[in-house]
């Protein structure tokens, strides 16, 4: 039986607790920095304090958890598959930030069409936007692919987020979203919704096609992934303390290929983090053969 009390009306649905919610007190927000660096490696400072309250206020009012820790042993002590572990990992996509956009970061698209494609000429490639967030990043791989690409390619998206992932996969996004898209990849891969659809586009169902979403885990094996000639990780280092950076970075460059490229952010370096990789130009990378 659940360790969780709940205040319950006579329809037996629960309802929040007298007064709203409490205050998240010094030793709840450790609880929930603790299980956020054990998951997911991100180590939350005390100045997210306010986002954790934030975010997760509004799931103990509708569950009608009386505290942040009666609501955390919930999702702690759950059995796989019951409701306390498939909130546990709503609270793990609630308190993951998610911030991205098309074409984000451009010159590393310019560098990719200057100098990789013609590398990549009747060659079959794979590419994987890691931490990919609600999939723009990989969208905007499969654009470049589509309209500048001269092989047969594969692009594969990951994020511990389940719900951004679906939101992934949907490939359904705001106008407001394509204003950073080129026309000529706007006009060639996206359409735009009308009737119930007005004011949203999509990515085109045969560039969906080609671009799969899973979640995962940086801090694992990726061994099940296979092996890539292109890794994107991107603003995702910043959140992770020394120890979990070289973990990941060392998960994430026993998929990529020898020679293979690797993304980071533009405020992100790989300097002293790992030493079989070569710094080509600022925040990218080739692996050594």
């Amino acid at each position: 039986m659940s360790s969780r009390t709940l205040s319950r009306s006579s329809s037996g649905t629960s309802r929040p607790p007298p007064g709203g919610v409490p205050a998240l007190t010094d030793s709840e927000f450790e609880l929930f920095r603790k299980l956020m660096y054990e998951t997911a490696g991100i180590n939350l400072s005390p100045a997210k304090r306010a986002l954790v309250a934030g975010r997760l206020s509004k799931r103990l009012r509708e569950l009608g958890h009386h505290s942040f820790r009666e609501y955390f042993q919930w999702i702690s002590d759950a059995t796989p598959n019951s409701a306390g572990r498939v909130e546990r990992q709503l609270a793990i996509d609630l308190l993951t930030t998610n911030e991205t956009y098309f074409f984000r970061e451009n010159n590393h698209f310019d560098f990719l069409r200057q100098e990789i494609l013609p590398q990549w000429q009747n060659r079959r490639v794979r590419m994987w936007s890691a931490a990919c967030s609600s999939g723009e990043e990989a969208y905007t791989l499969a654009m470049i692919m589509t309209l500048d690409g001269r092989c047969d390619w594969e692009i594969l998206g990951t994020d511990i987020s389940t719900r951004v992932v679906e939101k992934a996969r949907m490939g359904v996004y705001p106008m407001e979203r394509a204003e950073k898209i080129p026309q000529r990849y706007l006009k060639a891969c996206c359409l735009k919704g009308v009737g119930a659809k007005a004011g949203q586009f999509m990515i085109d169902r045969t560039i969906r096609q080609k671009v799969r979403f899973q979640t995962g885990n940086l801090m694992n094996d990726q061994s099940s992934l296979g092996r890539f000639d292109l890794v994107l990780l991107r603003n995702v280092l910043i959140y992770f303390d020394p120890e979990v950076k070289r973990r990941v970075v060392r998960n994430v460059l026993s998929r990529l290929v020898p020679g293979g490229w690797l993304f980071v952010g533009h405020a992100e370096s790989l300097n002293g983090v790992v030493d079989n990789i070569r710094l080509v130009r600022p925040s990218i990378y080739r692996k050594e053969d």
